[in-house]
């Protein structure tokens, strides 16, 4: 065994001046050392960038003008990274102590799986779960399986859909295949998006229980904010209709729009309906670019409509509590190599 774990960190770090040095700090208590880590700071105002005194001796810290997004900023960060895996890291997570060595361990453990998502707990509020995996509603609507759900809902290892993207690990090679996040989403869903083209090329991701941060979570954008809301609202959109394959688009159309239409009512409450449906058409009138995507999604996929229906959640009541989705982890895929129905 190396020194260092294969491993690079990063950090895209946007308005994080008052949580980089406790995620900082985190990270140099770890019983297991990454090969590298990398901080971006980007575009932060004037006055809220953080600069060489706010990362520790020996971490990358490179600094970009224009807000990137999340999307853009982890794909810029990837290029400089040299380790087999990449791990995207937020800068209101806080890892634990052994944080490293468990992605570490589970590589080891599942030498087929490409993909690993942490157990987060909120960092402020003892007791709660901040997420246990992304799950994909059959509605259309992905959500963070277990935010503010109490810790004895936490579950055992396994299967998700896909891992929050505050605290992921992906293969480099992987990664690459899927050609980074989509930088046209810019913040909000992104990781919701690469774990959908992933499961579409036929890799699965493994939640690791042991792994685990405390998360504040949006600590730069604020959960109820304009900015959120928008990006929220017009990617959940796009990430749909880019992804969702073959017959399931149609057969799950109806109830994403009966779901759009119910949310819009909650974002009323919130002041923000004009918001709301500002976002989805201008989702809708990115349309075109989004149909060539998906074209280009739906051309490189390799497991079926049906198979991507026994990813998705069918619960409504699991829906609506956040209810994790983590299914038990058997055996490595035979389907890849199996021609898709159309």
């Amino acid at each position: 065994m190396s020194d260092v774990a294969d491993i690079s960190v990063l950090v895209v770090a946007y308005k994080s001046r008052a949580t980089i040095s406790a995620c900082m700090q985190a990270l140099e208590a770890q019983s297991r050392m990454p090969r590298e880590v990398l901080v971006l700071e980007n575009g932060s105002p004037a006055g809220e960038q953080i600069g060489p005194e706010d990362v520790p001796l020996g971490v990358q810290l490179i600094r970009q003008t224009e807000n990137l997004g999340f999307a853009g900023g982890n794909n810029l960060l990837a290029k400089s990274a040299s380790s087999r895996w990449l791990v995207f890291l937020n800068p209101d997570a806080f890892p634990h102590t052994n944080w490293v060595a468990e992605l570490e361990a589970g590589i080891l453990r599942y030498p087929a799986v490409s993909l690993f998502g942490s157990t987060q707990y909120c960092a402020d509020k003892s007791g709660l779960l901040d997420g246990v995996g992304d799950v994909f509603h059959a509605t259309g609507l992905a959500y963070r399986a277990g935010f503010m759900r109490p810790v004895a809902l936490l579950p055992n290892e396994g299967e998700v859909f896909g891992p929050c993207g505050a605290a992921a690990m992906i293969s480099r090679s992987l990664f690459d295949t899927l050609g980074g996040f989509d930088e046209s989403l810019f913040c909000y869903s992104e990781d919701v998006d690469l774990a959908f083209r992933a499961r579409l090329l036929g890799e699965r991701a493994v939640q690791l229980r042991q792994a685990a941060v405390d998360h504040v979570g949006y600590a730069s954008s604020g959960r109820r904010s304009e900015f959120a809301t928008y990006y929220g609202v017009r990617n959940r959109l796009t990430v749909y209709l880019k992804n969702m394959p073959g017959w399931l688009l149609p057969a799950t159309l109806p109830f994403h729009m009966a779901a759009t239409g119910l949310l819009s009512l909650g974002a009323a409450k919130n002041h923000q309906f004009r918001l709301f449906w500002k976002a989805v058409f201008d989702a809708l009138g990115r349309l075109p670019e989004t149909l060539r995507a998906r074209k280009q999604v739906q051309q490189s996929r390799k497991v079926s409509p049906s198979e991507v229906a026994a990813m998705l959640s069918w619960s409504s009541y699991g829906l609506l509590a956040r209810m994790p989705d983590v299914r038990p982890y058997v055996g490595d895929p035979s389907h890849k190599a199996s021609l898709p129905e159309r």
